[in-house]
């Protein structure tokens, strides 16, 4: 069972290649998620079965300030819904549906009667004065697992820093490069802008609003991913932007390549995405959520790509993008090679 956790699409799109990997080896799969991660998902392989999972309703507030006060107080919800998890997981196991478990950071999706591998790019997690402590409960939780898998590079050269790359690791940890469902192609530019949307509530909306309402007021082709998976695509016009509501992978990797820069948050699956497609891009992290700013003012600091707050974004920041590395020598592809021993007894 492949389980992605449902915040944002990000980690149910950093899937997709190892499923793909996994069915090319006839690996028989079950995807386990829940709300539009489950949808993208199903979307993507109609053919395979499917387990809905509990959600963990995680919900950014307005006012990003309390959003760390927010998840505290949701810490009692969510170890229901690890219990949840653990207890779906093992009635599949006794009726032998599954005999392995690859999760994407859903904390109960695991057992010790089948080999459990646990994907995150954050073997610390940044919160702020409390970083040492979170940090601390994220690794004690990826211990009870067999392995972990980190999709980046081991050495100095990487996208994820410290977020991937503690000083010391107590617990087995395989590096196996940044993941992407993507492939960089040479085609016609058809738009001056991409913008992409993601994330939880209600800041995915707030950014789409902000979007709209700064390039309505300009003379860029624009096209709009909205990240909403709903149970048809739908596509249409609002003056010079196209708006879709979501895109499937290869409709999207088509508009990535037609696209002369890309404006998104800067989350890490869409970082591994733009990297593989070599494109420049704006980031715009989520506000509240620390990673994304790490992760954006890490790649400013680089030289590599601009970002700005969310409430500062104008049409004029486009103009840095230019005085920026870009992404392009950052490409590095996933090893797959010898991934799936641990399923196989090896």
């Amino acid at each position: 069972m492949v389980a992605p956790l449902h915040w944002g699409l990000g980690h149910a799109t950093r899937c997709i290649p190892i499923i793909n990997a996994l069915l090319k080896k006839n690996y028989e799969v079950t995807i386990g998620s829940d709300g539009a991660a489950l949808e993208l998902l199903r979307k993507e392989f109609p053919e395979l079965p499917w387990v809905a999972l509990p959600s963990y309703e995680i919900n950014y507030p307005r006012n990003s300030t309390f959003f760390k006060l927010k998840l505290l107080l949701k810490l009692p919800e969510i170890k229901k819904v690890m219990a949840q998890e653990k207890k779906i997981v093992k009635k599949l196991i006794a009726e032998g549906s599954i005999q392995g478990i690859i999760s994407d950071n859903r904390l109960g999706v695991r057992s010790k009667k089948v080999p459990s591998v646990f994907i995150t790019h954050q073997l610390n997690v940044l919160s702020g004065n409390t970083s040492f402590f979170s940090s601390k409960l994220h690794q004690r939780i990826i211990k009870k697992f067999d392995l972990c898998w980190v999709p980046d590079l081991e050495g100095t050269i990487n996208l994820s820093g410290i977020l991937g790359h503690p000083k010391k690791i107590n617990f087995p940890v395989k590096y196996i490069g940044p993941l992407s469902r993507m492939t960089r192609k040479e085609v016609p530019m058809k738009f001056d802008v991409l913008v992409l949307l993601s994330g939880p509530e209600p800041q995915r909306t707030l950014l789409e609003v902000k979007m709209l309402e700064v390039f309505l007021a300009s003379e860029k082709k624009v096209f709009l991913v909205r990240g909403v998976v709903e149970a048809s695509k739908e596509i249409y016009r609002k003056d010079n932007i196209t708006i879709a509501n979501f895109l499937q992978t290869k409709d999207l990797e088509t508009i990535i390549n037609s696209s002369d820069v890309v404006v998104s948050r800067s989350g890490y699956t869409t970082i591994m995405d733009l990297a593989a497609m070599e494109k420049d891009a704006f980031f715009i992290p989520t506000p509240g959520q620390y990673e994304q700013k790490y992760l954006a003012k890490e790649l400013k600091n680089k030289g590599i790509v601009p970002s700005c707050s969310q409430k500062d974004f104008s049409l004029e920041k486009l103009h840095e993008i230019p005085l920026y590395a870009g992404l392009k020598h950052l490409k590095m592809p996933a090893q797959f090679d010898g991934l799936f021993g641990l399923f196989e007894g090896e």
